[in-house]
């Protein structure tokens, strides 16, 4: 098969969707591989290094685009890539069309087969392919945080360890799956004060144990939360429902309970945000205030730190790219359900639930379009 990996254009995107070790990968699998000029000069990887792997460098993502039966990204295909994707051509990359139904429309409008790294399941009901992005966005939300809360740039101007004899910062994390125990272990490991809302009692339990007590663990109710809004200095919403928007879980009249710049980081803004308040912003303009209360909402945190992201992204993914190279996108999802679970697009119609119910269009199960 002919993969293609194009530089990502979204502004502020420096991840790239094929490291040269999984183009080594694929060529070593008989398959060839085309990356786009400069591709991976964001995180760090020159096209020497995806030479050196048998990769083919083009100089244009057109080229990619035409040359290739499937095509590898990591952002949502822009305005301009969607005009280049054919019938019959695969797309593999994140998707999160739920809150997006113009990226939709042009999806079913191309008839390519487009397969989601967020809905990709696993066997344990996890989402292997979001999975390593929500432990850096998580990782990560704690940090931005801190950064927000100083006074320079709109906070409370609280440190968030606190120093002997003044009190730490009060975190407070709305769901405590992959996102929400990286951030705890940052925010825990920064000092801070951490409440964990989940509302699962064998999370919350597992989350007591692996940190020894150092956190606070609340079962996740609207009067909980409420409760803790006056009182926090920080709070992550670290909430995802599998392909759907994220639901709202502080609406803006509760900002004036919250504390003079006080923090909002909504790591869920790919799918919608989790606050009422929340807009996308990007890495060049991450911070904004609504009621006093500053706003982090960069739709793509990992990008900050693209070389890691990039090679842990390049790790989940590989698996996945190659069955879906080695065997057909057809064959590969036959073959193995979780990858079935990432089929949102196919030949016009769309084929994953959640989206359908989040857009009011009509939808198939992904097992029909095997049939097609």
């Amino acid at each position: 098969m002919k993969i293609g990996c194009p530089k990502e254009i979204k502004p502020q995107e420096f991840r790239v969707g094929m490291t040269p070790d999984a183009a080594r990968e694929a060529i070593a699998h008989g398959h060839e591989v085309f990356i786009e000029k400069n591709a991976g000069s964001g995180a760090g990887f020159t096209d020497a290094d995806y030479i050196a792997a048998g990769a083919r460098i083009v100089d244009t993502a057109e080229e990619v685009f035409s040359r290739s039966d499937m095509i590898v990204k990591v952002k949502e295909p822009q305005p301009v890539e969607r005009k280049r994707l054919r019938e019959g051509q695969v797309l593999f990359t994140y998707l999160h069309l739920a809150p997006d139904p113009d990226q939709t429309r042009d999806l079913l409008a191309s008839g390519a087969t487009c397969i989601a790294y967020e809905t990709v399941t696993d066997a344990r009901g996890g989402l292997p392919l979001l999975a390593p992005m929500s432990e850096v966005a998580g990782r990560l939300a704690p940090q931005v945080g801190a950064w927000t809360l100083q006074k320079a740039n709109g906070g409370s101007g609280v440190l968030l360890g606190g120093v002997p004899g003044v009190a730490p910062a009060n975190v407070v994390i709305v769901g405590g799956g992959v996102v929400g125990t990286a951030a705890a272990r940052v925010a825990v490991g920064m000092g801070a004060r951490v409440t964990v809302l989940d509302r699962s009692v064998p999370r919350l339990s597992y989350l007591d144990d692996i940190f020894h007590g150092k956190l606070v663990t609340q079962y996740s109710s609207a009067g909980a939360l409420a409760e803790l809004l006056h009182t926090a200095d920080m709070v992550v919403g670290a909430v995802l429902i599998p392909g759907a928007a994220a639901p709202k879980l502080v609406s803006k009249a509760q900002l004036k309970q919250m504390k003079p710049g006080s923090v909002l980081v909504d790591v869920a803004i790919d799918q919608g945000g989790c606050f009422e308040t929340s807009r996308a912003t990007t890495h060049q303009d991450p911070i904004y205030e609504v009621d006093g209360v500053m706003h982090y909402c960069v739709a793509n945190m990992p990008g900050a730190v693209a070389r890691t992201s990039t090679q842990a992204l390049g790790n989940a993914t590989m698996p996945f790219m190659l069955a879906l190279a080695d065997k057909g996108w057809k064959r590969a999802c036959a073959e193995d359900r979780h990858l079935l679970a990432g089929l949102n697009v196919h030949a016009g119609k769309l084929t994953y639930e959640a989206v359908g119910v989040a857009l009011g269009l009509p939808s198939i199960p992904a097992a029909e379009a095997l049939k097609g």
